[in-house]
Parts: C-alpha cells; sequence; structure tokens
C-alpha cells in the first residue's frame, strides 16, 4: 500500500502562546488512536516552535545558517503525519478528520503527498 506524508502547516499567530488546549489534545488523543488501530499511522509528531529552529540554506556553493523565528514565512511546519492508505482519497479523509479537531481560532493547512518508493 502507498505511504502518504501530511506535512501540517500552522500560522503562528493564531496558534495559542500555551499551545493547544486540553480540549485538542483529547480530541487528537482519540483521533491517533482510532487511526492507528486502522493501521493507517505509521509516525506522527508536532513540532518546536520556528524560535527554537534552525533554517540551513545551500547556494552558490555556500552555506548558511539563520536562527528562528523565520519572520518571512507566515505558515510554518508545525508537525507530520505518515500514513499508509490504500489511496489518496483514503490519506485525505484521514487529514479531514485530523483538521476537524482544531478549535476555530487555529489555521492549519495539511499538505498530503505520496510518498515515491524505489
Amino acid at each position: 500500500m502507498p505511504r502518504y506524508l501530511s506535512l501540517i502547516q500552522i500560522d503562528e499567530s493564531t496558534a495559542p502562546a500555551e499551545g493547544p488546549s486540553p480540549e485538542l489534545m483529547q480530541r487528537m488523543g482519540e483521533l491517533l488512536e482510532e487511526i492507528t488501530k486502522a493501521g493507517v499511522m505509521l509516525d506522527t509528531a508536532g513540532l518546536t516552535p520556528t524560535a527554537q529552529g534552525k533554517r540551513v540554506h545551500w547556494a552558490g556553493g555556500e552555506l548558511s545558517v539563520t536562527d528562528g523565528p523565520f519572520t518571512e514565512s507566515k505558515e510554518v511546519v508545525g508537525g507530520y503525519a505518515l500514513m499508509q492508505c490504500k489511496d489518496m482519497a483514503e490519506a485525505l479523509e484521514w487529514t479531514k478528520r485530523f483538521l476537524k479537531v482544531h478549535e476555530e481560532h487555529w489555521t492549519v493547512t495539511c499538505e498530503v503527498r505520496e510518498i515515491m518508493e524505489g
């Protein structure tokens, strides 16, 4: 079965400074338990804020490292999910369910892409 990577992009300006609410974490936990029991979820995790990250860039034969936060980025990768699904339609259904557990004040986008094998 094909594997899909869902890159979870968040707008850090709409994310609560204290992080997700306990209610959101409970709904998320219930969904993650369901998707894991269904044999779909291979791995998932959230990422620390961009203020704690580094960006490494290669251009013109030179490397540069920039400390976060990355002010030029409105939406940043906030996490990922690695899923094994029968097709893109199934991967999209699970992703839609993930997005719907968030409260309305969150701005979250998931980019779902099939992983190239071999």
